[in-house]
């Protein structure tokens, strides 16, 4: 019973903070290179003589999330609580734009667009400097929301390049190319400088006419890039998670296969990213993020700088709440007021 009762505490502290470790954040070129090249184990074969442990774990995985989702349905925290979230709304899209311009200003100074395995030379070439003092002015423009939709296209289509350039591997990136058009279709919004602006370029606001798709075009976005790199580098490329799980000892505190721990790891993510895309429990699911992703950052001690997409939109999801295209929203809105989580 004790054994039981100390795994069920380390796969709580341990696992979904190794859910959010981007494993090319956490790894060395080198063993990231290795792990690329290497031919990756099935993370599925790790139900294989785990049965128990996985229909443990996903029992005690479906009492949660119907906890949250019967909290969602009960009238009273609804009644009582919806008034303080109706409030936070108007903070998303500030959240958004702040987030996004910070993102550009780090990318130009740490000379990487969206992570370090990009680095600006691979891009611009020659270029490089030019591009990390526009990227440093694109993102100062944004924070202060300056010209937002102009500069919100120009992300757009750095974004486009990038892929261009890496190819799908940007889909793992997906969170910013949501931000981004988030901005071109509503603006700099409420405390921005194009509020004091008149000249501004009158093209792009046929961009608003889209605005009841905005939230949902960057909340979907959002939990694609998740999903994405839940696939990527857990199934596609699991030797790289297995690699972060056997060098950071993480079995010392979930006793099981190293592979079982990825299959885990896999399976926590995606979920988390298919809720999000969906719109189902979307602001627990943003705290949820929000707290493994800050005890990742803090027991990998990773880099800040290529997270701040994921704080910043998830404070964003968890402001805004539901949209009228999100699944739990359609089918739950009544009377004005939206599910609770």
């Amino acid at each position: 019973m004790g054994r039981l009762l100390l795994t069920l505490l380390a796969s709580v502290l341990v696992i979904p903070g190794s859910v959010f470790a981007h494993e090319v954040y956490v790894l060395d070129p080198a063993s990231v290179a290795a792990g690329m090249a290497t031919s990756s184990p099935n993370p599925f074969l790790a139900y294989f003589g785990n049965e128990y442990q996985f229909f443990f774990w996903g029992f005690v995985s479906a009492v949660v999330l119907s906890t949250i989702i019967a909290a969602s349905i009960f009238g009273i925290f609804e009644r009582t609580l919806d008034p303080l979230f109706f409030k936070l709304k108007r903070f998303a899209l500030p959240l958004a734009r702040v987030t996004i311009g910070l993102c550009f200003i780090s990318f130009g100074i740490m000379g990487s667009l969206y992570g370090p395995e990009m680095p600006l030379q691979d891009l611009f070439g020659s270029f490089q400097n030019a591009a990390q003092i526009f990227l440093i002015a694109l993102g100062a423009f944004l924070t202060l929301g300056a010209y937002t939709r102009l500069a919100a296209l120009c992300a757009v289509l750095i974004y486009l390049y990038a892929a261009f350039v890496h190819g799908s591997y940007l889909l793992t990136y997906t969170d910013h190319l949501g931000g981004a058009l988030l901005l071109l279709i509503l603006g700099g919004g409420v405390w921005s400088v194009d509020q004091s602006i008149r000249d501004r370029p009158r093209a792009l606001l046929a961009f608003s006419r889209l605005s009841r798709f905005a939230f949902p075009l960057m909340r979907i976005l959002f939990g694609f890039g998740i999903m994405f790199a839940a696939v990527y580098a857990k199934y596609i490329h699991s030797q790289l998670a297995l690699d972060v799980v056997i060098e950071n000892d993480l079995t010392r505190y979930f006793p099981f296969d190293p592979l079982f721990v990825v299959l885990g790891a896999l399976i926590i993510e995606f979920l988390a990213g298919l809720m999000l895309l969906l719109g189902i429990a979307v602001r627990w699911t943003s705290l949820f993020l929000l707290f493994w992703l800050t005890l990742s950052l803090l027991y990998f001690q990773e880099a800040v700088w290529p997270h701040l997409i994921l704080i910043g939109l998830g404070l964003a999801i968890f402001c805004h709440g539901y949209d009228r295209y999100s699944l739990e929203g359609l089918l739950l809105k009544r009377r004005g007021r939206e599910p609770l989580l």
